[in-house]
């Protein structure tokens, strides 16, 4: 490469290996084979099924990125806006925007704090990353949200944030519209702030599961009850977690929470396309105990999942030292609050 390339060699690799990587990530977007990243622009770059998703909420508008950095929204936004505008601050990721996004899409250099456009919803995507480092705080977003929330009050406005924002902090900020958490792929992805003009009347938290196409609400009932363990032991999605709407989940499946406090729920049947866990034994958790147990039943490989106790998985997976063949899971979990309250063991065999 670099007799052949001289001086420009580096950057023709990392050129390569970039797209290599952005073709899991973006192929939703359609052909990428051609397109220029940097690696902190990809690794910021959303996941193109929820890039959809955000779209199809904003269809027929017209929709004015204020981030855009190299164009992967403002791709997934031009299928189903009315119009689509681009803006970003880094010169570099704005030419790699016009090459990536082609002749048909205007983008310009301008300061997200300082509005280019009228009538139109703002999209951004703050930076939550600097020099390999995350940021997890809302002041420390670049732009910073509490600035951002002020600048557009009176606008249309989606705020893509970190999953793991605190809900508190937001509400304190003044922003009272629709928290949305996003799963794809098993994983929590995103939580997007949508503002009072487009969040659905009278919600103001939602959980959307992509890869089931599931979307839960805190308009919907939460009458859940709460029972002991029954046939089945389900885990939600991390989504329905984040966003607080177990017992919405519950409600919608027919099932049960273990305890009130704890995100397990049960129940005598299986939620379709749900991971559940066959209660196959129960015992009060003791690692004496739990060893014998699994012993017994030939366990040799174990998933552990833990909630409400202190727990470290991999260090008790070492210490079980279990020789079996049979893969199982066993769910712990504290049961009852104060001095009443007891850690359980529900030794389990895993199925979808």
């Amino acid at each position: 490469m670099r007799a052949r390339f001289g001086d420009r060699a580096p950057i023709l690799v990392e050129t390569t290996l970039l797209r290599r990587r952005a073709a899991a990530k973006l192929a939703a977007l359609g052909d990428i084979s051609g397109w220029l990243f940097t690696d902190e622009a990809l690794q910021q770059a959303t996941v193109a099924d929820v890039a959809r998703h955000r779209a199809a909420r904003l269809a027929g508008r017209v929709v004015h990125d204020a981030t855009c950095s190299i164009g992967t929204e403002l791709a997934a936004l031009r299928g189903t806006a009315a119009h689509v505008v681009g803006s970003d601050l880094d010169p570099v990721r704005l030419l790699m925007a016009r090459h990536n996004l082609g002749g048909g899409t205007a983008v310009c250099r301008a300061d997200a704090l300082r509005p280019v456009t009228r009538d139109a919803v703002v999209v951004v995507d703050p930076a939550r990353r600097s020099k390999g480092r995350r940021h997890f705080r809302p002041a420390d977003y670049q732009p910073a949200l509490g600035p951002l929330l002020d600048t557009y009050a009176a606008r249309d406005l989606a705020v893509k944030c970190a999953p793991g924002i605190d809900f508190g902090q937001v509400r304190n900020l003044g922003f009272d519209g629709e928290i949305e958490v996003t799963s794809y792929r098993g994983s929590v992805r995103e939580a997007c702030l949508w503002s009072r003009g487009l969040a659905e009347p009278g919600v103001r938290r939602r959980a959307s599961l992509l890869d089931r196409n599931e979307q839960l609400t805190d308009g919907e009932p939460d009458d859940c009850p709460v029972a002991p363990a029954g046939r089945w032991i389900v885990d939600p999605d991390g989504a329905v977690v984040r966003a607080g709407l177990v017992r919405q989940y519950a409600a919608r499946h027919g099932l049960w929470q273990l305890d009130s406090d704890i995100a397990y729920l049960s129940g005598d049947r299986l939620p379709a396309g749900e991971r559940g866990f066959e209660v196959l034994e129960q015992l009060a958790f003791d690692e004496r105990r739990l060893r014998q147990t699994l012993t017994a039943m030939d366990c040799g490989a174990l998933e552990i999942l833990v909630r409400g106790v202190r727990v470290d998985p991999d260090a008790l997976r070492r210490r079980l030292r279990l020789r079996g063949s049979r893969a199982l899971s066993v769910v712990i979990a504290r049961i009852g609050s104060g001095t009443a309250g007891t850690a359980k063991a529900y030794v389990c065999s895993a199925t979808w």
